[in-house]
């Protein structure tokens, strides 16, 4: 048998993707956004002003403060999560001392709840608890285990280096195209990279990648329609 991602036997052959799901979604994000919000950026300037210079300006700075935004916004909100997680375990702890056979009886009803015979839930619950106390009550009281654990650096860096990668894209072909047709080549471009991108992610994961790719150029069609149609009437006015 194989071991699986916590080092227990599976007699599985077929991988379990889910434990990529922490760094995966940080990478997804930060490319999708920097792919459509530079682009989007992009778009809007442009129908807006004639000026390339003025253009890429945008482009680069939007880019570069998407990228600390995202780095900023993902380590604040996964250490949240973190903060959150260690409160619990705390707590937990604090109630095994406290309480320990209030906390057994709580165990051995949880297993009872889920289909096992009363005898059977309490045997359950004593055994796990004299081998790991607090790791059973977390798993199966709380829901927490260690298949994603919050790393807030981890997905700030990843954030921030996937939304500078994806905002590379609309930004080298917004440099290459002239000035007549950069909302047109760059709009392409990031309905491709879009899609490239819904797909790959879906398949890392192991999901379909048709309704992926779908989703994410559908949203990208919308938000560079509006940010098309804002940058247009603005231009107007001014």
């Amino acid at each position: 048998m194989r071991p699986n991602g916590h080092g227990i036997p599976s007699a599985h052959d077929e991988p379990h993707l889910s434990g990529r799901s922490g760094w995966l979604r940080a990478a997804v994000m930060g490319a999708n956004d920097g792919i459509l919000s530079t682009a989007s950026l992009l778009v809007g300037v442009a129908a807006g002003s004639s000026d390339k210079v003025t253009i890429l300006l945008a482009g680069i700075a939007g880019t570069s403060a998407g990228a600390l935004s995202m780095a900023a916004g993902e380590y604040v909100s996964v250490s949240s999560q973190a903060d959150v997680e260690r409160a619990d375990v705390a707590r937990e702890l604090a109630e095994l001392e406290a309480n320990p056979q209030g906390e057994l009886d709580e165990l051995a009803a949880i297993y009872e709840q889920r289909g096992l015979s009363p005898d059977l839930a309490r045997q359950v619950a004593q055994e796990l608890t004299e081998k790991d106390a607090l790791g059973a009550h977390l798993r199966d009281e709380i829901g927490l285990t260690d298949l994603s654990p919050p790393q807030p650096v981890q997905a700030a860096v990843v954030s921030a280096l996937t939304f500078a990668a994806g905002a590379a894209i609309p930004l080298a072909v917004a440099v290459l195209a002239p000035l007549e047709a950069v909302k047109y080549t760059v709009a392409t471009a990031t309905l491709l990279a879009l899609a490239l991108l819904g797909a790959l992610g879906a398949q890392a994961g192991g999901a379909p990648r048709l309704p992926a790719a779908m989703r994410v150029v559908f949203w990208g069609v919308a938000a560079m329609l509006v940010t098309g149609g804002i940058g247009a009437l603005v231009g107007q006015a001014l």
